[in-house]
């Protein structure tokens, strides 16, 4: 798979080309036939369609109503498999932080804790009846698959892509804003949300990527990573907090609980730090900069190199103090 639009490829085709395929190999991993674990198979699967759904929100301008068909099918059986997903994922962030503090913990061994995350794992997936499921989640998938080409895209160029692109970045923004004054699990989930489409949408330009944009990307990665890390500490908190007698010792369970919070309180300062930098700029200048790598890759390979130069003057202009207003003026007017 090519998840990236591709030098001289008409946008609209480039975009339905990754969703189908992003939805092939989803379909494939929860079928079966791409003989996967099955816990891999529910990571891959998901991260494929969270993908998809990337796609559709930067062409949302231009979909109308199908926007909406799609992106509630795919949103459904996204939840779906988060259930299943966050089931296994916890148990692996339960050992991270079991390792993170190892030092603090003695002779704890908190095997109780993880003994009863392994068994409720194993009890949802037989109430669920997961293989059947999954099996229906691949038929949808590919019936969304053959509904792709029918998707009414016909802008060209990166007017195409540049509405999408710009809501995204604005709702990331504003996301991080909300999780800074009001620090709840679910401000920060949607945040790490926002912060995952554009590292898609950066990921889907990855042909325009100079030094700067692939410092950007990992920055997002970071976030990105750092966020999904602070929503799996909270899945677990709630799950053991939910039943402490079932987990063990009660002060064993205290003891789990406070170190997560106090890892949270690390993670969340770690991406609110980094997000300050990741949106430093205004949508419109981020839309503007991106357009202008976009049109260089379009012309030459030679003109992007200047572009590259042109980067890592400004960046040495800002560390040496130049003003940001002339170094955003210097690099949109490359």
């Amino acid at each position: 798979m090519a998840y990236h639009l591709k030098a001289g490829e008409p946008v609209p085709e480039g975009i339905k080309r990754a969703a189908r395929e992003e939805l092939e190999f989803a379909a494939g991993q929860l079928d079966g036939s791409a003989g996967a674990a099955r816990d891999e198979a529910v990571h891959e699967g998901r991260k494929s369609i969270k993908k998809v759904r990337g796609l559709l929100r930067l062409a949302r301008p231009e979909l109308g109503r199908v926007y909406r068909r799609e992106s509630e099918r795919l949103g459904e059986i996204g939840r779906t498999l988060s259930e299943f997903r966050d089931a296994g994922a916890i148990i692996g962030t339960f050992d991270a932080l079991r390792g993170k503090y190892r030092d603090e913990l003695g002779r704890r061994r908190l095997a109780s804790i993880r003994h009863g995350l392994v068994r409720r794992k194993e009890e949802a997936e037989q109430e669920a009846n997961i293989d059947r499921v999954l099996q229906r989640m691949a038929s949808s998938l590919a019936g969304v698959g053959q509904r792709v080409k029918s998707w009414p895209l016909k802008a060209a160029g990166f007017r195409a892509i540049a509405p999408g692109l710009e809501e995204t970045y604005r709702r990331g923004e504003k996301a991080m804003s909300r999780a800074r004054k009001h620090p709840s699990p679910e401000n920060f989930h949607a945040w790490r949300k926002s912060v995952k489409d554009l590292w898609y949408h950066v990921r889907l330009l990855e042909n325009l990527w100079t030094e700067v944009m692939l410092a950007y990307e990992k920055s997002l990665k970071d976030m990105e990573t750092w966020l999904g890390e602070d929503h799996n500490l909270a899945v677990l908190r709630d799950k053991i907090a939910a039943e402490r007698d079932f987990y063990g010792k009660e002060k064993d369970v205290e003891f789990v609980l406070e170190k997560i919070g106090k890892y949270q309180h690390e993670l969340r300062a770690n991406a609110l730090s980094l997000g300050e930098r990741v949106y430093q700029d205004k949508p419109r200048h981020f839309v503007q900069h991106m357009r202008h790598l976009w049109e260089s890759w379009q012309d030459q390979p030679k003109t992007l190199e200047a572009v590259q130069k042109l980067e890592r003057k400004v960046q040495r202009a800002k560390k040496s103090g130049t003003s940001a207003r002339r170094a955003k003026v210097s690099i949109t007017a490359a």
